[in-house]
């Protein structure tokens, strides 16, 4: 015969209960009286209540309790108390009494000392007299009162949450009565058909538990999306219906020349100083560059060319080997543009990237070291400013932003030179998302590109778009290593343009 659980002797218990007097007022009085914990008689009220054999309702006091330290207190007496029990009557070091009492002295040296309790001998403050033979300790009796559920005055309660000696503590009871289902001992109801029921032929007289067909499944396991290459691979689309081709992107460590020489960039441009930028220690320099195409960048930068005064300083190829992780992707734009200025004949082509690069910037909640850019340009004959505008119109109405203005700007690299800007309607204003601009002749001649070619580009932060279409407002919750999976897990799957 199976042993009865303890849960069944409770149940049995409080039916019994509830048959003869109709009402239980406070379930935790009744734990109590049973002898049982109130977590156990919990879960068979909870039982109870699924089955509407009882009613339940939740009785919530809050009551004051005893911090551990306080506990402390109550039985050995308070810090000030201890302190002034353990000087003899030929008084103490501070040494000694701080070895003897521990972390209880600091606070039991200020007490007793605001009490009168203790002073110094005269000429030596390090020696600690006792100044009472007899004293009361009020905070000791206090605790007391206190843990055994006495009513103390809210002056004493205040004072003893100054010191954080209690906290308060909530407590859930229910009061119970019978439910419109109640019976004195409920039938146990099955819930499959074992082979031993088929075998004895039990299962006709057996009573079965009704299906709950509105209860859920459990979770399925599956992943998530991160929002960042959620809105990636949504941008990649647009250049794909666009017909743009993907560039490249595994070179995060890119030599100076690719990131800044080639784009006609000056070595004494702020951007290429450590505070902006991260250089490599190993391997400090690279030494494969064309060098045909090499000397061309010297002189444009040196002396000009191409229509261009150039800058007039002395280029150092020593700068321009220095590796370095690349600060955007107009670094791999320049390696393609040189690849194709090397293909004949020409053919006009269209390239996107979207990746990672890095800048030496203060990290705030807009801004990080490390971000993902992306970067769009086309190379043809005769391209014009308007035909920039107007492949820009349509990028970023894909994206869900049709109200746009363009600024003029300065880039070492382009010319014309336009920063995009977008009205953002939560935010109510302007907002700047991108910039643009034609390659300069200096940059694009000394590739090998034929007279008559121009290259629009535009390039824009993924992160920017993405912490709008998401509402994120800190950029280290969308990247990095604070993000909460939860929001992740959560987070709806976004829509462009909506």
């Amino acid at each position: 015969m199976a042993e009865k659980s303890p849960a069944a002797d409770v149940e049995a218990s409080l039916l019994a209960h509830l048959n003869s007097t109709g009402e239980v007022p406070d379930s935790r009085s009744f734990a109590s009286s049973l002898g049982v914990s109130h977590l156990e008689l919990e879960g068979v009220i909870k039982s109870l209540s699924a089955f509407r054999i009882v009613e339940s309702t939740d009785i919530i006091d809050e009551t004051w309790v005893l911090t551990d330290e306080a506990k402390g207190y109550a039985a050995k007496g308070s810090p000030e108390a201890q302190l002034v029990s353990a000087i003899p009557p030929e008084g103490a070091t501070k040494g000694a009494l701080k070895a003897k009492l521990g972390d209880a002295f600091d606070v039991g040296m200020k007490a007793a000392a605001r009490n009168k309790w203790i002073g110094f001998e005269k000429g030596n403050k390090d020696l600690v007299l006792r100044k009472v033979e007899n004293f009361k300790d009020e905070l000791q009796e206090q605790l007391k009162r206190l843990e055994n559920g006495e009513v103390i005055p809210d002056e004493v309660i205040n004072d003893l949450k100054r010191r954080k000696l209690i906290t308060k503590e909530k407590s859930i009871g229910h009061s119970l009565k019978k439910g419109p289902e109640f019976v004195v001992k409920r039938k146990t109801l099955a819930t499959d058909v074992t082979t031993e029921h088929l075998r004895s032929g039990d299962w006709k007289d057996l009573e079965f538990k009704d299906y709950n067909y509105a209860a859920q499944g459990q979770p399925i396991a599956k992943g998530y999306v991160q929002p960042l290459m959620e809105v990636r691979e949504a941008i990649e689309n647009i250049f794909f219906m666009m017909g743009f081709r993907e560039m490249p992107t595994n070179n995060f460590v890119e030599s100076s020349f690719w990131n800044f020489d080639a784009l006609f960039q000056p070595q004494q441009h702020p951007a290429r100083d450590s505070h902006d930028t991260f250089f490599l220690k190993a391997p400090m320099a690279t030494r494969q560059l064309p060098e045909d195409y090499l000397e061309k960048v010297k002189q444009v930068h040196q002396s000009g060319g191409y229509g261009s005064k150039g800058y007039g300083y002395d280029w150092k190829r020593d700068e321009a080997e220095k590796n370095l992780l690349r600060t955007h992707t107009t670094a791999v734009s320049t390696r393609m543009l040189y690849k194709l200025a090397q293909e004949k004949p020409f053919a006009p082509k269209r390239y996107y990237s979207i990746d990672r690069v890095f800048r030496n910037e203060a990290v705030d909640r807009t801004h990080l070291a490390e971000f993902h850019q992306i970067e769009g340009l086309i190379c043809d004959y005769g391209l014009t400013l308007g035909d920039l505008i107007g492949v820009l119109e349509d990028f970023f109405s894909s994206l869900g932003m049709s109200k746009l203005r363009f600024k003029p700007a300065y880039n070492p690299y382009t010319e014309p030179s336009m920063e995009i800007f977008s009205y953002h309607d939560g935010l109510k204003k302007w907002v700047e998302v991108g910039n643009s601009g034609m390659f300069r002749p200096e940059m694009l001649l000394p590739m090998g590109l034929p007279e008559g070619v121009n290259v629009i580009a535009w390039g824009l932060s993924l992160e920017r778009p993405t912490m709008i279409l998401y509402g994120i407002d800190n950029i280290r919750d969308l990247f990095g290593p604070k993000v909460d999976f939860n929001l992740i897990k959560s987070s709806t799957l976004c829509r462009l343009g909506l």
